[in-house]
């Protein structure tokens, strides 16, 4: 069964090429023999992320991230590994196969995530059901006062649920256990008992990327403590800080024409009220502040961002440390200037699609919308908020990394202000520098030995097949480090049987987030081959081995001191007092300089 899986998966490797994955996720640049981009996981200005097609593999010589076209494509769509080989075996035209692919450990998670999915798809066709069964008159009244025609309803899945009793007794009509039924989200327990989360609500879908419903949003319609809007709880499949409402419809358009920006809305009924009007490139944060994980899945569709949210909304008034994350994401973002107490619903509907079209030319950059922000939290005829608004306005110019920007709005800010260019100028220069948060690259932390550095690139000349390293045999060199070991045993082994050394085949050999993982990323760092290449690597090279054969000979002769200092027995003494000095010259020819 290892076998037929092991083969499965390099079938699909060999059916697909990793620069057309991965270009159709990240905007890719040919230099040499290497494909470049900014890379995905991290925030940067320079491309460091390469990607090796004659190996099929890629490296981040920022972040460190390396991996093949599965792995690639599994942090790309935020999925487990089951999930991206199923996305690559449909664009490769393979059928999956049916077993092989869950440890003893995985089973009961996949059952259970499977299982969950099972169960969201039933409530969705059953709150469906419901809409159109002739007992949903709140719902329909609700649908038809928000003017939503029938295509859309059925666009987005919108259901009904009636009652908080019928869904937990249908769920339990198909089979499903309780437990399961819990995990979903859709169901609660309340004194013993199974209700419908969404009770009496408007239903409508969560559904990923993948086209699989993960949770539900819902919808009171009459007056009530509880809030008016609801989604289902976090479950292990949905996690609301890495999800955008209607992701599953922007990728079908990303596949059908190039998106040209991104409009992100704060709630359900914005977002298909803008995608009834022809604004179809729309997205929905659910409800919470921006996070880095929806700033990376806005990043997949386009760099440019528009933030629409209502014009009273505390979110579009003091949520700057979103929009900040975007930012830090290398996002362009804009914010749409709506009418104090109108959303973008409410703008299509009373003022049309082309007054909101207007709106979003008018969209401005992320530091204006800042500026203007901070303005209408001060009386600028008071001498002391006039103040206070410079000084805030200040730190927000010194942000921006352009002189010229920085200019223009200091510009902006004397005209509103009546102050000098010259003194906003000097008080700008002497300001502190501030910047939005750039988001945390992965940490990498290395308080490694000399042995350990030296092992690296020596092992990495060898991986990567440096000429600096024809002349030396690998079998020849020791290594401490499991993990350089391993890897030295697995170059040896394909030289043996005459097979190419693939360095993407050893990505399969340790386990993710794992400190071997993390050691073998070091490695990918000598990818590039420049850094294996030249007079100057070659004499490195060298002084590598001899650290490394210094390392070894120092190790045999503390060896063989301690049993000098226990050996009682005379003869063997004189022999052990031999080898040390046999020992002991080896050391000394190897630190002459003698390659050998």
């Amino acid at each position: 069964m290892a076998n037929d899986l092991k083969e499965f998966l390099s079938t699909l490797k060999e059916k697909l090429n990793i620069i057309d994955v991965a270009g159709s996720y990240v905007t890719l640049e040919r230099r040499g023999g290497t494909y470049w981009a900014c890379c995905p996981f991290h925030h940067e200005k320079t491309p460091s992320f390469a990607i090796n097609e004659a190996d099929q593999y890629y490296h981040c010589f920022g972040c460190g991230e390396s991996g093949d076209v599965i792995k690639f494509v599994q942090a790309m769509e935020n999925v487990e590994f089951i999930d991206s080989v199923k996305l690559l075996a449909d664009r490769a035209g393979l059928q999956m196969p049916q077993t092989g692919f869950d440890s003893r450990q995985t089973v009961e998670l996949k059952r259970k995530k499977d299982a969950v999915l099972k169960i969201l798809n039933d409530c969705a066709h059953f709150y469906l059901d419901n809409l159109n069964g002739g007992k949903a008159d709140k719902h329909i009244e609700y649908i038809l006062k928000r003017k939503i025609p029938s295509n859309i309803v059925r666009k987005f899945g919108l259901g009904a649920s009636l009652n908080f009793n019928d869904l937990p007794r249908y769920l339990l009509s198909k089979g499903y256990s309780r437990q399961d039924m819990l995990d979903s989200g859709a169901i609660s327990e309340a004194n013993g008992r199974l209700t419908d989360a969404q009770g009496g609500r408007l239903i409508f879908p969560i559904i990923n990327a993948m086209d699989e419903v993960i949770a539900f949003g819902g919808r009171m319609l009459e007056k009530t403590d509880f809030g008016k809007y609801k989604n289902t709880r976090d479950t292990i499949v949905f996690n609301k800080s890495k999800t955008l409402y209607n992701v599953n419809l922007l990728k079908k358009l990303k596949k059908e024409q190039n998106i040209n920006n991104v409009i992100v809305v704060e709630g359900y009924m914005d977002t298909i009220s803008l995608y009834q009007a022809g604004f179809t490139n729309v997205v929905a944060s659910m409800g919470t502040s921006l996070t880095q994980d929806q700033a990376r899945l806005m990043k997949r569709y386009s760099e440019n961002i528009l933030i629409s949210y209502d014009g009273d909304s505390a979110g579009q008034k003091a949520n700057m440390r979103g929009l900040d994350i975007l930012k830090g994401e290398g996002l362009n973002v804009k914010v749409v200037p709506l009418t104090d107490g109108l959303d973008p619903d409410d703008v299509i509907k009373q003022l049309g699609a082309e007054e909101y079209q207007r709106r979003l030319d008018r969209a401005m950059p992320l530091i204006d919308y800042k500026l203007n922000s901070i303005a209408r939290k001060f009386d600028l005829t008071k001498a002391d908020d006039k103040r206070k608004y410079v000084s805030e306005a200040i730190k927000i110019i010194k942000s921006s990394e352009s002189a010229a920007e920085q200019d223009d709005l200091l510009k902006q800010l004397r005209d509103t202000t009546g102050i000098t260019f010259e003194a906003l100028k000097r008080d700008l220069n002497a300001a502190p520098q501030e910047s939005a948060p750039v988001p945390k690259i992965p940490e990498r932390k290395d308080s490694s030995s000399i042995q350990d550095r030296a092992s690296r690139f020596v092992i990495a000349a060898y991986l990567f097949g440096s000429r600096i390293a024809e002349n030396e045999d690998i079998c020849g060199v020791t290594f401490q480090n499991g993990v350089h070991e391993i890897i030295a045993k697995y170059i040896r082994t394909q030289r043996e049987f005459g097979d190419r050394v693939q360095p993407a085949e050893l990505l399969e050999f340790f386990d993710e987030g794992s400190e071997e993982c993390a050691e073998l990323n070091r490695i990918f760092d000598y990818s590039d081959g420049d850094k294996l290449r030249g007079e100057v690597a070659e004499k490195y090279f060298y002084d590598c081995l001899r650290t490394l054969k210094l390392s070894e000979i120092d190790a045999h002769i503390s060896r063989v001191q301690t049993q000098v200092d226990s050996e009682t027995d005379v003869v063997k003494r004189k022999r052990l007092a031999a080898e040390l000095i046999q020992l002991t010259k080896q050391k000394e020819k190897i630190k002459s300089g003698d390659k050998k």
